[in-house]
């Protein structure tokens, strides 16, 4: 397994309420098995709504939300204005290509916090609701009727810490093969 510095923590965020975009902070307190300290997301099993309704005892694979800031540049060229926070992240990133990390890549985030990698994120139909328009800009439809989802990723705590914005993002391949990620 290779370890290497791809990129920094550009912001982070939480929020105790499922509200659609989070609240930037200064720091977040990551807690190994459970997520963000505080957040309405941070939990053993599922705490997404919608997946609470069809069965509350799943395994929460949705611990820690990261977004790569690029995409934020990528909106802005289309008219949108979204920033850190605003779709619902709990880590704003910079510098590492979230998307393209196979399934299980772990993720040293600071001296301590340690991610696993679980899948991407489905963006739903609130996210027209915070800018109309925006579910087909970061959910598209490739020719062969596949799908891209470009609102980040979902990760599991394996270990705890204090996260805050500057922090290095060091990332750990798993072993080959190399799963590649799906909506979790």
């Amino acid at each position: 397994m290779t370890m290497s510095t791809c990129g920094r923590v550009l912001s982070v965020a939480k929020d105790d309420t499922h509200r659609f975009s989070k609240i930037p902070t200064s720091e977040i307190c990551i807690v190994a098995g459970l997520g963000v300290q505080g957040d309405a997301h941070a939990g053993v099993t599922v705490k997404h709504r919608s997946r609470v309704a069809v069965d509350p005892t799943q395994p929460n694979l949705r611990q820690v939300h990261l977004m790569h800031a690029e995409l934020f540049e990528e909106l802005q060229g289309k008219g949108f204005n979204v920033g850190p926070a605003d779709l619902g992240e709990n880590i704003t990133t910079e510098g590492v290509d979230l998307l393209s990390l196979p399934r299980d890549t772990l993720l040293r985030i600071g001296d301590d916090a340690l991610l696993q990698v679980t899948g991407l994120r489905n963006p739903c139909a609130q996210i027209d609701r915070f800018q109309m328009g925006l579910l087909k800009a970061v959910l598209l439809r490739q020719p062969n009727r596949d799908l891209i989802r470009k609102a980040g990723i979902m990760t599991i705590v394996i270990a705890g810490g204090t996260v805050r914005a500057g922090d290095p993002i060091h990332v750990q391949y798993p072993m080959p093969p190399y799963l590649p990620l799906e909506r979790v």
